[in-house]
């Protein structure tokens, strides 16, 4: 099958699995992995950051940092439909007890920051107390502008705020913009990183920080359930992902240009937008349980609905781009 439902769903090569099957391994949760170490070792002087922590999910790495930075009560302010907010099932207000202030994004995907001023709430006993921005990169595959992180993370120095950024795809917008891992993480106290997206690893996430955060992160993580053994098998395959499969993201990227070009010129459906490995399209209401099913009697797996998120990723290639213009072409010609 072709998947295009999400990066999410990309399967680890042949080179990977031996990568992993190789790998030194240790009990992480009494620090002696030494795949692990050397993985977030690796990372940290990447993204120079003084510290890494590896979690199972990205989800888990986000709700870590955020109950590293706010205590019950707090609050942080973020995107009305940033995954942080939208899509990681509540986690911060069920189990973190922070609340949070959603701020809706501009065209850009950034956050306006005369907004993002105004929900800052000071020390008024009527108010949760805000400790943190967090921002997200890419954003529904849209590299955010640096001069706008630039000035929204200085924003929350003036104000004594915190910084998080989710970097899920952090990645696609290195390659995107030419701009190094170091550079886009500038000015973040906290970013998560997640290499079971475009980068192919099955399992994987970081949590990058300063030493003595990163120390109190993994007491949540302990909480949380995220205590692993030998986890370097996993931190092993997230290694070959970094060394092999960042700069071939250009690849995915070209691929949903050429996915976004062939959609166009189909009548009926229009591209909404296209960037990174992302194309949004919009499909007319009335046929979108019959094209779901015409496209996988013919092996393309989409999630149709009026505006379908497609998403290129490893495990598709130029000429299976093709055959998914030429399919969704064939339903709208019956």
């Amino acid at each position: 099958m072709i998947d295009l439902r999400s990066d999410t769903v990309t399967r680890p090569t042949a080179a990977m699995r031996q990568a992993m099957s190789q790998a030194p391994v240790g009990d992480d949760v009494w620090g002696d992995d030494p795949t692990v170490a050397a993985f977030e070792a690796t990372v940290a002087e990447k993204a120079a950051l003084p510290a890494a922590l590896f979690f199972p999910s990205g989800t888990q790495s986000n709700l870590a940092a955020l109950m590293t930075h706010c205590q019950r009560g707090d609050e942080f302010i973020c995107g009305q439909q940033s995954h942080i907010y939208r899509d990681e099932g509540g986690g911060a207000a069920s189990l973190g007890g922070i609340h949070s202030q959603p701020i809706e994004h501009a065209a850009d995907g950034s956050l306006p920051l005369d907004k993002v001023r105004a929900a800052i709430k000071g020390h008024d006993i009527h108010h949760a107390r805000t400790r943190l921005i967090a921002l997200e990169n890419t954003f529904r595959g849209k590299v955010i502008p640096e001069d706008y992180l630039t000035r929204a993370t200085g924003v929350a120095r003036t104000h004594g705020l915190a910084t998080h950024l989710d970097g899920a795809r952090l990645f696609n917008a290195s390659v995107a913009s030419g701009r190094s891992l170091a550079s886009l993480c500038r000015g973040f106290d906290t970013v998560s990183l997640c290499f079971s997206k475009g980068l192919g690893a099955p399992v994987g996430s970081l949590l990058l920080g300063g030493e003595d955060f990163i120390a109190r992160a993994r007491r949540w993580r302990k909480t949380l359930g995220g205590g692993m053994r030998q986890v370097g098998m996993l931190a092993a395959g997230c290694q070959h992902a970094l060394d092999y499969h960042v700069e071939r993201l250009a690849d995915d990227h070209r691929h949903a240009q050429q996915l976004a070009r062939g959609l166009a010129t189909i009548e009926g459906v229009e591209v909404l937008a296209c960037d990174t490995n992302m194309v949004f399209v919009s499909f007319p209401e009335a046929h979108c349980g019959g094209l779901g099913e015409f496209l996988e009697a013919r092996g393309v797996l989409m999630a149709v609905s009026p505006v379908t998120r497609l998403v290129t990723h490893l495990d598709v290639s130029e000429d299976e781009v093709r055959h998914v213009v030429a399919s969704v072409e064939a339903y709208f010609l019956q």
